[in-house]
């Protein structure tokens, strides 16, 4: 039997972002089952703590994250941290902060992979998306469906993100629509590489998919993730701090924001 390195993290804000290491093998689990996993900013600061501290950790591998729980791998940020946005700066806060822990994620030096079950949506989604490798249950809802929920937008370097991934048309389409992509189409696509029965099924492919890749080069590995972190920088920089702004400061986003938590349909007025 191979030994066991198994290192709970402390506890984190009420453990809702669950860390700990298996045979080179670090699980991130996002532990609120109850609200769906929906994320505090203590769970993505967490999350982009670990990434950024695996380069200084030559017994860690590989990466898993994870949901608690089959319903959600994690419906997006919290809504009630929206509650007290009320200027420019607060968007614009809010998506810098975001860019930084996405970034963090996306130059982690060792494989990610994501582990879904359920909703992966918003913020949820963009977590998936940076990861290196996504495998999937049946009961998967993927997308960004801003746009019957909060009427706000999505930065810039998260539509180039989305697009790399889903390609542009298809990218536009789901934000347009706000539709969500199950699992088949997500296989079909190329946003999963494997779909699964059961979250226990998806549990156990994620063991045997990161203990294969532990066996794998890791100068291999880390040099390719170099070379798509250089690519990524490659791309062109779009200004989009005044769109981000009119989007968090409008009355739609205050529309949205209390339309969902009264749990009504919003009355847009497109402004």
């Amino acid at each position: 039997m191979a030994q066991q390195d198994h290192k709970p993290d402390e506890p984190n804000d009420r453990d809702e972002l669950l860390y700990e290491r298996q045979d080179g093998i670090g699980w991130a689990t996002f532990n609120r089952p109850k609200a769906r996993n929906a994320l505090t900013f203590a769970m993505y600061d967490r999350l982009a703590e670990i990434c950024r501290s695996a380069a200084g950790d030559p017994a860690l591998k590989v990466l898993v994250v994870t949901g608690a729980g089959d319903r959600a791998f994690a419906a997006g940020t919290d809504i009630s941290l929206f509650r007290d946005f009320s200027t420019e700066a607060d968007g614009l806060a809010y998506e810098e902060r975001m860019e930084t822990v996405l970034r963090d994620i996306e130059n982690c030096p060792i494989p990610t992979i994501a582990a879904i079950s359920g909703a992966c949506t918003g913020g949820g989604a963009a977590i998936a998306a940076v990861c290196d490798i996504r495998i999937a249950t049946r009961s998967m809802r993927f997308g960004v469906p801003i746009a019957r929920t909060l009427g706000n937008c999505l930065s810039a370097a998260n539509l180039i993100r989305f697009s790399s991934l889903l390609g542009p048309a298809r990218t536009q389409e789901l934000l347009l629509t706000a539709r969500l992509i199950e699992a088949e189409e997500a296989h079909a696509i190329g946003l999963v590489s494997e779909v699964v029965d059961s979250h226990e099924a998806l549990l156990a492919q994620a063991r045997d998919l990161a203990g294969r890749l532990v066996t794998h080069a890791p100068l291999t590995m880390s040099i390719t993730k170099e070379m798509f972190r250089r690519i990524r920088q490659s791309r062109p920089v779009v200004d989009d701090a005044d769109l981000i702004a009119r989007s968090y400061t409008s009355e739609d986003f205050r529309e949205g924001l209390d339309a969902f938590l009264s749990k009504r349909r919003p009355a847009w007025k497109g402004r």
